[in-house]
């Protein structure tokens, strides 16, 4: 019988429409009780989440319930919830269409043609030249002839300037073709019974909604949290079947299935006082393939994101133990001063903790997939090679020997593949003054072994100082101290002195301490002394 059932089962992947998931029977999980609450929350509601995160489901679920299309919701939680089912005029607008485009003038052309079926339905003034006054126009004709407040729905508000963040005379442009065409939403709001507005990062309502003094973001409110994404609870009652289904692939229990699904797709917080939730994309994609992988990153890491990085030259190596203030990762796109908030914006980093007394936030890295997939885009850009040119061999080699305890092999391992690393045109000429810190070793390190899939950490906190460097495998932790201006022996007597190893002696894992100095003239190791 569940083998019929899993038959049966059908993933939404790619389909983004509400109605067809219903209709046409793909699993759906039910959060028509969070839509209905958020359509009687405010007037005029903004919400940020990472792509590929359900957003546009949510646009077109809000598209039928305004619509009154009763019938797709039976048996769904908004039931119990709903009484009237009226029926309002929608707005519906999807901006990833207006993507890409070269100048401001062809933006102004994209939103026209994106406002075209609109103006087949309620027509166009002859004095309706921009996009603002045609949607000005749209919303009016739209409310003068049914009679009634029109919903209006925005998804990837953003879209649009993305590719131009670091451009400082095209971003401006493209933000004032925008301020135009967003400034009638306030204008006619008599006329709006419900405006939602969703993307992936947060424009302030100064530059791009310059008139909607009013407009309610709910990005970090813990009661829509769970919104887009899947909870753990959700995961273990409404996808079950599917969890044994993969065991029985993997050929492992259920519960082991479980923890791996739960370490690769899981881990993404959206308020400090709400629980996590998975990726909904690459949970529905990993069922739909009956495989593992990194699903997210399908299309690489985005393009937009590495030059902020490199922009602001992020420490990569600390993105495991960022303090924050919300101000600080929830703050304007145009107002950021490092590329956190867009790291947060896009779910490479989420909040991990909390701390109520000082109203600090902690944030880092989701899970595995998002790890081995930011990791992957960054190589190239540092080093020159891309992610299969280390795990082609070298990959497979590496692990097993950390696996198998044979730390040995694993240090011959890196320190020949580090001394064949080319690194980038322009990151070469930097290389006389980094190969003399012993930072610039770490970040490799930590882009080596993350791209491994393997858990590492830089500069960890103990009592005795700070770790230069931790790898955790499944049953051995490693503990590294490096030095360039010293010897391997000086590195080993300052693990043992400070006891960088003791905070790991009461897990019940093996703990090796190794003790590295590196060679500036080949930049890779040069001698090492292991403790066991």
């Amino acid at each position: 019988m569940a083998d019929i059932k899993m038959a049966e089962r059908r993933y939404p992947v790619g389909i983004q429409t509400f109605e067809r998931i219903i209709k046409d029977g793909y699993l759906y999980i039910d959060k028509t009780d969070l839509v209905w609450k958020l359509a009687h929350l405010s007037p005029y509601v903004f919400l940020s989440r990472p792509r590929r995160f359900g957003k546009s489901l949510l646009t077109t679920t809000l598209d039928s319930y305004f619509k009154g299309q009763k019938e797709l919701f039976e048996g769904l939680k908004i039931m119990a919830l709903e009484q009237d089912w009226e029926s309002y005029p929608v707005i519906h607008l999807d901006l990833s269409m207006a993507k890409g485009r070269e100048t401001a003038g062809e933006l102004r052309r994209v939103l026209l043609l994106l406002l075209d079926p609109l103006v087949k339905k309620y027509g166009r003034q002859a004095n309706e030249e921009f996009p603002g006054d045609v949607l000005r126009g749209i919303i009016q004709r739209a409310f003068e002839k049914t009679g009634k407040q029109v919903a209006v729905i925005i998804d990837e508000y953003d879209a649009p300037m993305l590719e131009v963040l670091h451009e400082e005379q095209r971003l401006p442009e493209f933000r004032r073709v925008m301020q135009e065409f967003y400034q009638p939403l306030k204008a006619s709001e008599a006329m709006v019974r419900f405006c939602f507005i969703t993307g992936i990062t947060k424009f302030s309502q100064l530059s791009i909604f310059s008139t909607i003094n009013n407009l309610t973001n709910i990005s970090l409110q813990p009661e829509y949290a769970a919104l887009c994404g899947i909870t753990e609870e959700e995961f273990t009652t409404c996808m079950a079947p599917d969890i044994a289904m993969l065991s029985e692939r993997y050929r492992c229990t259920s519960e082991e299935m479980h923890t791996r699904l739960k370490e690769q797709y899981d881990g993404y917080r959206f308020s400090e006082e709400a629980p996590d939730v998975y990726n909904p994309f690459s949970l529905l994609k990993c069922f739909l393939q009956k495989k593992m992988a990194n699903y997210w990153f399908e299309s690489g890491t985005p393009t937009f994101l590495i030059r902020q990085m490199r922009k602001f030259r992020t420490d990569v190596t600390a993105m495991d133990r960022f303090e924050a203030s919300a101000s600080s990762f929830d703050c304007p796109t145009e107002a950021m001063n490092s590329a956190l908030p867009l790291l947060y914006q896009s779910g490479y980093l989420t909040i991990k903790d909390f701390s109520f007394r000082s109203n600090t936030y902690f944030l880092g890295i989701p899970n595995n997939e998002v790890r081995t997939g930011l990791v992957s885009g960054l190589i190239p850009t540092y080093t020159g090679l891309i992610s299969e040119d280390i795990q082609d061999g070298f990959a497979l080699r590496l692990w097993r020997a950390l696996d198998q305890d044979d730390i040995e092999a694993a240090m011959e391992e890196l320190k020949t593949f580090m001394a064949s690393i080319p690194y980038v045109e322009g990151f070469q000429k930097k290389l006389e003054e980094v190969k003399n810190y012993e930072g610039f070793y770490e970040y490799t390190f930590w882009l080596i072994f993350n791209v491994l899939n393997v858990f590492a950490q830089t500069q960890v906190k103990c009592k005795g100082g700070r770790i230069d460097f931790v790898v955790r495998m499944s049953e051995t932790t490693y503990v590294f101290e490096l030095k360039v201006n010293g010897t391997a022996a000086e590195a080993m007597q300052q693990i043992n002195s400070k006891g960088y190893a003791l905070p790991y002696q009461s897990e019940g894992k093996k703990v090796v301490k190794i003790g590295v100095q590196f060679d500036r003239d080949t930049m890779t190791i040069g001698e090492y002394l292991v403790e066991k």
